[in-house]
């Protein structure tokens, strides 16, 4: 296998040197430690000026991809104005070897209920904070848009790779979905919903699944879910949604991600089935 480890670090130094660059073209002062996210693609960090707190957001991609939803997807996430999530205020774009993205949004308070996507212990939530996460979700589904999460022939890609013919991948519901709907993008005990960079049309009953299949680990905390989302998640839409986040999720425990999840996710499966 090849070591990538010095090549990362020199990719992670040049994130820094991009996120502080964003903070000088916006005069921001750095605040925090940077977080950086998934294989390290984007940098972001606590930022503040004349006494007001923000959040800073570099994402580096090439070229060749940035003309899909994703690019766009926190600052066209404004549209939602009566949920608890980030706004953006400002962006700023530049080209350096790769396209860089900046976004200034507002703070969501408090802290993610997990430091990983998958939940792996209890997280003690009151009972407002599922109400609101149930009306979230309920007012993202009704949300109209031409923004694409997943299509059918995704779908059926990832369904038939997985599960064969044992599956008919042939989705009949359609609804808006945030479509990253896991335990790190949640905010508690006061509810927040962050990453927005993947909302789109998407299979009925996706971000429901998605939690789900991320809180298998804990089995309390996974049939919370299951009942908050009894309605949805127990149709044939909601199934079939719950199939393509378990092949989904699996493709990358393939790949070396969340190793703990593969049976539990693998058990699912053969429940549904």
């Amino acid at each position: 296998m090849t070591d990538t480890s010095e090549a990362d670090a020199r990719f992670a130094e040049w994130m820094h040197a991009n996120l502080h660059r964003a903070a000088e073209h916006f005069r921001l002062t750095v605040t925090g430690e940077p977080l950086h996210g998934w294989i390290g693609r984007s940098i972001s960090a606590p930022v503040s000026k004349d006494g007001d707190q923000y959040w800073l957001r570099v994402v580096s991609e090439d070229r060749k991809w940035i003309g899909g939803d994703f690019w766009t997807g926190n600052l066209d996430a404004n549209i939602f104005t009566d949920i608890a999530k980030p706004r953006v205020l400002d962006v700023y774009e530049w080209e350096e070897w790769r396209q860089q993205r900046a976004e200034v949004m507002t703070r969501v308070p408090g802290h993610p209920c997990s430091p990983t996507d998958a939940l792996r212990t209890v997280v003690d939530l009151p009972a407002e904070w599922w109400t609101e996460l149930r009306r979230t979700i309920t007012t993202v589904a009704a949300t109209p848009t031409r923004r694409v999460n997943t299509d059918q022939e995704k779908l059926a890609d990832r369904v038939g790779q997985r599960f064969g013919d044992s599956v008919d991948p042939t989705v009949t519901e359609w609804e808006t979905v945030h479509g990253d709907v896991h335990w790190a993008n949640l905010f508690g005990h006061r509810f927040g919903l962050l990453d927005w960079e993947l909302w789109g049309t998407g299979p009925a009953g996706t971000d429901a699944a998605t939690l789900l299949c991320y809180s298998l680990l804990v089995p309390d905390i996974a049939e919370r879910v299951r009942t908050t989302f009894a309605d949805i998640l127990d149709t044939s839409a909601g199934r079939l949604a719950q199939l393509y986040v378990v092949a989904r999720l699996l493709r990358r425990t393939d790949r070396g991600d969340y190793p703990d999840l593969a049976e539990p996710l693998a058990a699912h499966a053969r429940d549904l089935l």
